[in-house]
């Protein structure tokens, strides 16, 4: 009895472990394939690369408008688990940012970031890929 209860548990652990992975990936594909957050979080090497080792850590922007745009930042911030956004916002503070394109206190985000209204169970997909990352 003990070793049936013993594998349902294991079973049920490692339904959710697989259950928590498929999550991650779908969210790294959507922050990496379709909304390429890279292209703005990441910084680039000397070659013009992405740089792996800054991955969606923030960067300069090497974009900028040719007239003047209210609001517009310079610099991306760092998106990743352990970043000063993180411990403003948590992981609900960005899913409900991811979902309305508003943050936290309700306002929306500067320019050049676009106000993502994303379904919930993507945005959960997005900022659990974030939370995995260092």
């Amino acid at each position: 009895m003990k070793m049936i209860r013993r594998t349902m548990i294991g079973l049920a652990l490692g339904s959710t472990l697989f259950a928590q992975e498929a999550v991650v990936a779908r969210g790294k594909y959507l922050v990496e394939e379709v909304a390429k957050c890279q292209s703005c979080h990441t910084a680039k090497s000397g070659s013009g690369d992405l740089d792996k080792t800054k991955w969606l850590k923030g960067t300069m922007l090497d974009v900028k408008p040719v007239n003047d745009i209210p609001k517009w930042h310079a610099t991306s911030p760092d998106i990743t688990s352990t970043s000063a956004l993180w411990r403003r916002w948590g992981m609900d503070g960005l899913v409900k940012f991811l979902e309305t394109g508003k943050n936290p206190r309700g306002n929306a985000a500067d320019v050049p970031m676009p106000a993502y209204q994303l379904q919930h169970d993507d945005a959960v997909a997005i900022v659990t890929y974030l939370k995995s990352l260092p």
